[in-house]
């Protein structure tokens, strides 16, 4: 099961989503998407909350209010953060999580410790909490064929965009050879290495001349 939830609409369309135990978070890790960003209360156990940024957006488009809600929501599902004030809440993209063989299920680290963010949550605000919990829907998605089926679309897409780049660069050399041509007849078509047809009339014995001179 995973819970899925709408930030507020004035920062934009963003769905922020969280598993129901250890067992869903640990899926979430596995078939995460890149524009994922994920959450959790520092030193404290708590739920993984993640945010799904734009395509082609990065944390560092997160904006104020969706950074506040995602934090709210993160302490709010944590039994221990939820009792006390200040906690720290860390968030970084999903890709910078780490997962290994030895740790439990649902544990994660990080492959870069510089990636990773920190927001100070000095106390629950239930106004926002309660918020985000009217748009609350929970599914049963199938995380691997979703992420599957993502793949699918990107390599279309790759595909797509070298056989695009692979006909521009086909047009580019036709072009050239074009250019090259056109360049090398009007070499050809110089004035100055062009006889008219006068000039030659000038130059040229007529047919009376040479018979004269045969004779």
């Amino acid at each position: 099961m995973v819970f899925y939830f709408k930030a507020r609409p004035e920062c934009g369309d963003y769905t922020i989503f969280m598993g129901l135990d250890k067992f869903e978070n640990e899926e979430l890790i596995k078939y995460g998407f890149p524009e994922d960003i994920w959450f959790h209360v520092d030193k404290m156990s708590s739920a993984h909350v993640y945010l799904r940024m734009h395509k082609g957006q990065t944390i560092d488009d997160i904006s104020e209010g969706v950074l506040e809600d995602c934090a709210q929501l993160v302490k709010a599902n944590s039994i221990q953060g939820n009792k006390v004030n200040n906690i720290d809440v860390v968030y970084t993209p999903w890709a910078n999580l780490k997962k290994t063989a030895s740790m439990d299920v649902g544990q994660v680290g990080f492959y870069n410790s510089k990636m990773v963010r920190t927001v100070r949550v000095e106390k629950r605000i239930n106004e926002i909490v309660n918020r985000l919990n009217r748009t609350k829907v929970e599914r049963n998605p199938d995380l691997k064929a979703e992420r599957e089926a993502v793949n699918a679309a990107e390599r279309a897409e790759r595909k797509l965009q070298l056989r695009d780049k692979k006909r521009r660069e086909e047009l580019e050399r036709l072009e050239k050879e074009r250019q090259a041509e056109l360049r090398s007849y009007k070499g050809l078509m110089v004035a100055e290495k062009m006889t008219s047809n006068k000039q030659i009339a000038a130059t040229s014995k007529s047919l009376q001349e040479l018979e004269e001179d045969f004779m």
